[in-house]
Formats: structure tokens, sequence, C-alpha cells
């Protein structure tokens, strides 16, 4: 106990240390927001991956699905890589800075509003953005302590969110961007090295890979097959919540606002690409092993309640039954490295678009707010926006599997039809941008709250977005108010 208290307390203030040299390094908005847009490769590539994998997956996603799918849940992780960071690097990464600079903009609001000078999406995407980035904020709290509370006995629930929350707001309120795209790269190698020292130790503790197989297989046969238990449908849904997504998340889009040229792209795709592999396919691999490790008779006795578990807390379990104590350290490092930077990213995003998108360009649009003052609210506005995910975290709505799937998909329907048509083809305009993002998010809501689950909600709503621009844009293709800036 005394050494991990130790090594937290030497991890925390190297943070610390970085957030100051952060602080010393930001001189203005930009430099707090975007790190002065000159980030290299690989800062990039471990921030884009580290804000793409969090508590979230490690504890929340990787257990769940791991234990209704098998080993099938490990195409999530094949294609998140494939898909949410591949092609996402590939297809978009350079066409956004390239925007970006063409534009003069540094958030999704401004794009909308450029692009298709619509004043209207400028005003309701960054309430879409802050009102559904608080739960997936609220879900790495979730997850994280959990793990805490597990690692640390005596340790309540609460009181690891709120040192969380306190830590994460100290941080990043001190050096913005700058400071967050140094300590991901920091975040990324720990992180590599946990997950190959998790998976090392959890095949030995299962006998090998074949021994593993056999277990599941014994269990239920569907848990080996190439779809699990559950069916297609939902592994589906699954693969495209959180593989298509990202071409619309604010917080993964602004990594290339910030990045430094084509080069630095090119040698980013691949090494987030390997990152996210790696990462992805590892948790949920792990994912699939609570079958064979957690059982009634192994588990304690609260972990199972009326024969089902606590599928939020089966990683933290899990962990503790197939890593030595000695080695506990490492792996409670990766995941609160995992999730320090997803939150940081997600800070940033959801307060950027109060002060940036709707303070400064909607309320004050016509009247100059200064640089320093941008920055100050910025700060003041991260450390609100983590002090209610805290308090949404202290309640527990849902499962975090449901939390992040209706916040991924909530964003995602919303911003997937107006942003990916709006890059690629010169006819969308403004009403079909504006009506794509309404009736996207309108049918993922509804869909949700008629009672289906999360992450098919999120998968109808993106397509209906998806669809629903060009269609719109080809109807009033003749309107002469459809101005579409070129």
């Amino acid at each position: 106990m005394l050494v991990k208290i130790l090594v937290i307390s030497l991890y925390a203030l190297m943070i610390i240390i970085v957030g100051y040299l952060g602080m010393k390094k930001t001189k203005s908005f930009n430099d707090f927001f975007l790190g002065g847009g000159n980030i290299g490769p690989w800062m990039s590539a471990f921030s884009y991956g580290t804000a793409y994998f969090s508590a979230v997956v490690f504890i929340g996603f990787a257990g769940k699905v791991g234990w209704g799918f098998g080993y099938s849940g490990i195409w999530i992780g094949v294609f998140n890589a494939l898909i949410g960071v591949l092609g996402v690097w590939a297809l978009l990464g350079w066409k956004i800075k390239k925007m970006s600079v063409r534009y003069g903009i540094s958030t999704m609001s401004e794009f909308f509003e450029k692009r298709y000078d619509c004043h209207m999406l400028k005003v309701i995407t960054p309430i879409i953005i802050f009102v559904f980035m608080l739960p997936y904020s609220a879900a790495v709290f979730i997850g994280l302590s959990y793990l805490f509370a597990s690692s640390f006995p005596g340790i309540e629930y609460w009181h690891a969110v709120v040192f969380m929350g306190v830590f994460t707001t100290i941080y990043l309120v001190m050096g913005g961007y700058k400071s967050m795209a140094i300590i991901d790269m920091i975040f990324g190698m720990i992180m590599t090295a946990g997950v190959i020292v998790l998976a090392g130790y959890t095949i030995n503790e299962g006998g090998g890979i074949a021994q593993i197989t056999i277990s599941l297989k014994e269990i239920e046969p569907k848990l080996i097959a190439a779809i699990g238990p559950p069916g297609w449908w939902p592994l589906f849904s699954l693969v495209v919540l959180t593989s298509v997504a990202p071409f619309a998340m604010p917080q993964l889009i602004q990594k290339f606002y910030a990045i430094k040229d084509r080069k630095s792209v090119r040698v980013g795709m691949v090494a987030s690409t390997f990152f996210a592999l790696l990462i992805g396919c590892i948790a949920y691999f792990m994912g699939s092993t609570t079958r064979v490790f957690l059982t009634p008779e192994s588990a304690p006795a609260a972990f199972f309640e009326n024969g089902s578990p606590n599928v939020d807390a089966l990683m933290p379990e899990l962990l503790n039954f197939v890593i030595p104590e000695s080695l506990s350290i490492i792996i409670l490092l990766l995941i609160l490295s995992a999730s320090m930077s997803t939150l940081a990213a997600l800070v940033l995003i959801s307060s950027s678009s109060v002060i940036k998108d709707f303070y400064a360009g909607v309320m004050k649009k016509d009247k100059e707010t200064s640089d320093k003052n941008l920055t100050l609210f910025m700060r003041w506005t991260s450390a609100i926006f983590i002090f209610i995910s805290m308090i949404i975290a202290l309640a527990k709505p849902d499962t975090i599997v449901a939390i992040l799937g209706i916040s991924w998909g909530a964003i995602g329907s919303a911003f997937l039809g107006p942003f990916v048509w709006g890059l690629f083809w010169d006819k969308a305009n403004k009403y079909g941008a504006f009506y794509s993002c309404i009736f996207g998010l309108f049918t993922c809501l509804m869909l949700y709250i008629y009672g289906m689950p999360s992450p098919q909600a999120g998968t109808i709503g993106m397509g209906v977005s998806l669809i629903t621009n060009p269609i719109v844009s080809w109807l009033n293709r003749n309107n002469p108010r459809a101005v579409v800036q070129n």
C-alpha cells in the first residue's frame, strides 16, 4: 500500500510540474486550446490515441462486452483501429488541418458557421457538445473510481471521484493543450507497457490462450464464435458507434486543428493506428476472460447480485485476480493515464464550446473579447465542467456502456452528417446540414427514451444524419438562400 501511495504521489507531482511548465509557455488562447497549432506527429498520435481510449474502455466496455460477447468483442478493437483511427487520419486528417487554416477556425461550431453560413448551427452546436460531453466525462470518473476503490482498500468510491476531479482540474487549468500534448506522450508509453504486462499475466494465469479458449467453450460455445451470444445487431451497433462516431467527435477532431503539417499527419496515422490495435484488442481480449476467472465461487459475494455480475466492476475484479500485488501499480497507472488524457480532451472541448463558440461567438459576436479574458474564462469553465461531471459520477445514473453510448451516439448523430458532407461535398448546404443535425439527434434520443439500447440508438441516429444531409441539400439546391461559402 505504501509503495502504491508513493508511486501515485510521484505520478501526480510529475503531471503538476508538466502543467506548470505548460502554463509558463501558454501566452494566448490559441496556445491554451491548440498548443499554438504546431504539435508534432508523435505528440499528436499519442494525444489522439489516449483521448480515444480511457477507463471507459478498460473498465466499462471491455468488461461488459467481454462478458456478453466473448472473443467476438475483439472485433470492436480491430475496427476501432482500422476505421476510428486509420480511417479518420487517412481521410480527414490533412483535410481538417487545411480547412482550419483556410477558414481561420479552431472549433467544429466555427466550421459549421463558415462552411454553411448557418447561424443556428453556430448556436446549437456548443450546447450539444457541452450537454452530451458531460455524461461521457462522468463515465470516465465512474470507471476510474471503481478501479481506485478496488486498488486501495478503505478508500470509498466518492473519495476517488473527488480526488480525480480536483487533480484533473489543477493540471488542466494550469497548462491547457501544451501540457496535455506532452503528458499524453508519457501516458501513451505507460499504457503501451501496461497492456503488454496485463496481457502476459492474464494469458499465463489462464494457462495459455488455448486453455482460455477451451474454458470459454465449456461455459458457452458461442463465446469463442465470430459473433457472440447477443447476436450480430448488438455487436454491429457497438462497432459502428465506437468506430464511426470518431469522424465527428469534437475532442478527436481537435487533434487535427493542432497538428503541425502533412508529414506529421502521415507519421501520426501509422503510430496512432498501431497504438489503437494494441490497446483495443488487448482490452477486449481481457474482457472476454472475465467469464473464466470470475465466478460466484472466486469473486466477492457482493460482486454477483441474483446471479448477474456488476458489469462496471468486472475489470477491476479481474485485475485484482490476475495481476500480482507487486505489479498492480503498473495497471493502476495504465488506467489512470488513459483516463486523465480523455478527461483533459473532453474538458478542453466542452469549455471551448461555451466560451469561444457560445460566449464570444454568439453572445459577444459584435464585441471584441480580449485574448486574456478568453483564456481566463476557459480555465474557469473547465473547472465548472469537471465539477458537474463529478456530481453526475457520484449519482451513477447507469452502466458505463449505457452512459458512453448515449454520449457518443448523440454527438455522432448530431454532427456526422453536417461535418463529413461539409468536408467532402461542396454542394452540401445549410439546410441539409441543419436538418441532418436535428433529425439525427432527435432520432437517437427518441429511440433511447423509448427503450432501445444506446449503442443501437446511436447507430441508427448516425445513419439518419448521414442520409439526411445530401437529400435535403439536393431538394434545396435551387434555393437562393442555401449559401455555401467556398
